[in-house]
């Protein structure tokens, strides 16, 4: 398996991808790595799109990724794991959700939705995981921890244990929503089993 440093996490606002982020540099941090994070917001308010960068490593200068050199893009939102694409590098991983939420340009007729997504993909690379996280999130409690059951689905491609990601979740999460985080980050975690 290929080490995965360079990440990008994408979505729309109030889906969690600053939380996604922050779990995933903690972790990153325990695990003894240096790491940097950067976040874009745009106008996630309004539904925008919101990107968290987070790179890993022995030494890491700058937390801003490079065009077709990125790992591994996590998309909350399935066009969002479009929008990153030219990120990717050959054979990198991208692990999606089967969420749409449809852009304001689209529902005026602005824009249109992308199409056939998992095989524009496919032409990149054969290194992807779509799954319905937000069903999922519901099974574990709340719709809301869909972003943890994408990290879940992430965290079986890299080489930390499962505890140290329980543990990072437990840490970064109130006190009220660990339990529900838990249980998404399991349903994540052994999906594809």
């Amino acid at each position: 398996m290929d080490r995965i440093n360079d990440i990008i996490i994408a979505g729309v606002g109030g889906q969690g991808v600053i939380l996604a982020g922050t779990i995933l540099t903690r972790a990153f941090l325990t695990a003894g790595f240096d790491v940097k994070q950067a976040e874009i917001h745009g106008m996630a308010q309004r539904g925008g799109s919101v990107e968290s960068f987070v790179r890993r490593g022995e030494k890491v200068h700058s937390p801003l990724v490079r065009r077709g050199g990125v790992d591994a893009i996590l998309a909350l939102e399935t066009s969002e794991s479009l929008r990153w694409l030219d990120y990717l590098r050959p054979g990198g991983l991208v692990v999606a959700s089967r969420e749409t939420i449809v852009p304001v340009t689209v529902t005026q007729g602005i824009s249109r939705y992308p199409q056939a997504i998992a095989e524009e993909i496919g032409r990149r690379t054969d290194r992807l995981l779509f799954a319905d996280t937000l069903s999922l999130a519901r099974q574990a409690g709340n719709a809301k921890a869909a972003n943890v059951v994408l990290l879940g689905l992430f965290a079986r491609n890299l080489e930390l244990e499962r505890s140290l990601w329980e543990e990072t979740i437990a840490r970064c999460v109130p006190e009220r929503a660990r339990e529900v985080n838990q249980r998404a980050f399991a349903l994540g975690w052994e999906h594809f089993d």
